[in-house]
């Protein structure tokens, strides 16, 4: 998508517009982006101070969905042994204040679930959908047995409840960036022969049993994260991807939040919303809400790509972490006034009144 300027943005901005998915009703239109903060001081999984203070934070500026990060689904699926996880009920009670808090400053909590598959840097066996590894310097997976595939959609399934238990408003499955789902979905690191390999259909047997397994517990809004562009002519192509869109519309996935990259490294020339065509074509071709992710750092940017009908919702990832109250330097930008929480409103008047 070419961002292009449709004039002065003023009042009555996408970007601060309310958005509905099922019953959920997000203030507006920007999204804390899943972000892995390997903070976990224990090898258990569990929400420490830090993650307290990290998300709500978020909330208490202004975020309309506060997304946790990638959580692994089984301990056996954890990136590194610092990861965030919902594969256990003692981590829910953890999980469950956060959300509390993230929903007393008025923003929705989201968790993006995962299974890390030949990305995982543990020191012990690690798996994907067939042996191959991602380097050559990396290990070589094991490939997962029927078995072992069925054990790890319940392990979706079971995190599911754990999320409903602990007050969440949104998952998100993480299949993008080279994790096990998206291992299963690209042919560069699928290469089964059972019915889980082979055609398009076959690699998205996996994420569709997953989905299929959430919807039973799960009624609240469900997203998921695909790479949209792989960056190998080995790999999937965009059209790919809109074919697997439409099928997690059908399952009943409400968004498709588009990244790329992933499945073996590559270097990318990155500008602001380099990756909004990817959403806005999707969004077109598949007909399901999207969402735009990746160097989005202004309000500006933010709403173009939404006047301009690439996306639904916007992801914004290490702009917030440089700072937690992006949103209201993004309305200072569109001349939008966002309430604060009261303790703070003597210093968050709009820039008219500061003029005065």
């Amino acid at each position: 998508m070419k961002i292009v300027d449709k004039g002065e943005v003023g009042k009555m901005t996408k970007l601060f517009s309310e958005y509905k998915i099922r019953d959920c009703v997000f203030k507006n239109r920007i999204v804390m982006s899943p972000m892995c903060m390997y903070s976990c001081t224990a090898e258990d999984g569990k929400v420490t101070p830090f993650h307290e203070l990290h998300y709500v934070s978020r909330s208490m500026g202004g975020v309309g969905l506060v997304m946790l990060e990638a959580s692994a689904v089984s301990k056996e699926g954890r990136i590194s042994n610092t990861d965030l996880g919902i594969w256990d009920d003692s981590q829910v009670s953890g999980l469950k204040k956060l959300v509390d808090n993230i929903h007393h400053y008025g923003s929705k909590a989201g968790i993006q679930i995962s299974f890390a598959g030949r990305k995982s840097r543990l020191p012990s066996t690690i798996y994907s959908a067939s042996p191959i590894p991602m380097t050559e310097d990396s290990r070589t997976p094991v490939e997962l047995s029927i078995e072992e595939i069925a054990e790890i959609v319940q392990s979706f399934k079971e995190a599911a409840v754990r999320a409903k238990n602990a007050g969440f408003d949104v998952i998100e499955l993480h299949g993008a960036h080279g994790y096990l789902i998206h291992q299963f979905l690209s042919p560069i690191s699928n290469k089964r022969k059972d019915h889980y390999g082979g055609n398009l259909d076959n690699r998205f047997r996996f994420l569709k049993e997953v989905v299929e397994s959430i919807r039973e517990v799960w009624e609240r809004p469900l997203f998921v994260r695909l790479s949209a562009n792989e960056y190998d002519e080995n790999g999937n192509s965009i059209d790919s991807y809109v074919d697997i869109s439409k099928k997690l519309k059908e399952l009943g996935v409400d968004l498709v939040d588009c990244s790329s990259g992933g499945p073996v490294p590559k270097k990318v020339n990155i500008y602001p919303g380099y990756q909004t065509y990817l959403s806005e074509y999707i969004r077109r071709h598949a007909d399901i809400p999207t969402a735009a992710v990746g160097l989005i750092s202004t309000g500006r940017v933010a709403e173009m790509v939404l006047t301009n009908e690439a996306a639904d919702l916007i992801f914004v990832g290490r702009e917030l972490l440089r700072n937690p109250y992006w949103a209201k330097q993004a309305a200072y930008e569109l001349s939008e006034d966002i309430k604060p929480p009261h303790q703070y409103e003597r210093a968050w008047r709009s820039k008219v009144q500061l003029k005065e």
